[in-house]
């Protein structure tokens, strides 16, 4: 009978201290799911003065850079005209000089070298020209690109004022921000500001 008594005690004694256990582990379970509650309410409420621009949707809507790209679209498309232009009498000329030389027209072999050194000399001028056009044409694109990104930047100091966002990003695509909550894009708000200010030279 003692040794039953002894071992229904030491039963209750275990399940006494396991209840225990439980009790004390769940209790800080709650509280610690509390606090998680409290501080994923808290950051919800509080919004970073950060900000970002999509600028590919940026300059596909930027009235400025449309007129600007299209200036240079102009510029580059009247440059490849020259250039064909010239290409196409060049090839011209050497068609006919290699026909005549084929026809043995020249009237000596003085007389055709003298002619093929004067052409070797025009395509040697329109190799030149050709590339001096892709310089030009590289150095006002740089151009271009430097008046947009300082339009765009002096625009939006005077946009941010009074401070609004300590940090304004660039993003475009996925190159720079994987990831954000879309209250932090303000791309419309700025290409609507950007727009606003611009007066096109059309007018």
């Amino acid at each position: 009978m003692k040794n039953s008594n002894y071992i229904i005690n030491g039963i209750l004694a275990v399940a006494i201290i396991i209840l225990f256990i439980m009790q004390f582990t769940g209790g800080k379970t709650k509280e610690k799911a509390s606090d998680t509650v409290e501080a994923v309410a808290d950051s919800a409420k509080y919004h970073l003065p950060i900000a970002y621009i999509r600028t590919d949707s940026l300059l596909a809507n930027y009235k400025f850079f449309i007129d600007l790209n299209e200036a240079g679209i102009k510029k580059i498309e009247d440059k490849k005209l020259i250039i064909n232009k010239r290409s196409d009498s060049f090839k011209k000329e050497v068609l006919d000089f290699q026909q005549k030389a084929q026809m043995n027209a020249f009237i000596s072999a003085e007389r055709q070298a003298q002619e093929q050194n004067r052409l070797a000399g025009q395509q040697q001028e329109l190799e030149k020209y050709i590339s001096q056009v892709d310089q030009e044409m590289a150095l006002e694109q740089a151009k271009m690109q430097q008046q947009l990104t300082d339009t765009i930047i002096a625009a939006l100091k005077i946009f941010n004022t009074p401070r609004k966002y300590e940090i304004i990003l660039s993003n475009a695509g996925t190159d720079n921000i994987l990831y954000a909550d879309e209250s932090y894009d303000i791309t419309k708000e700025v290409t609507d500001f950007l727009n606003g200010r611009y007066v096109s030279a059309k007018k």
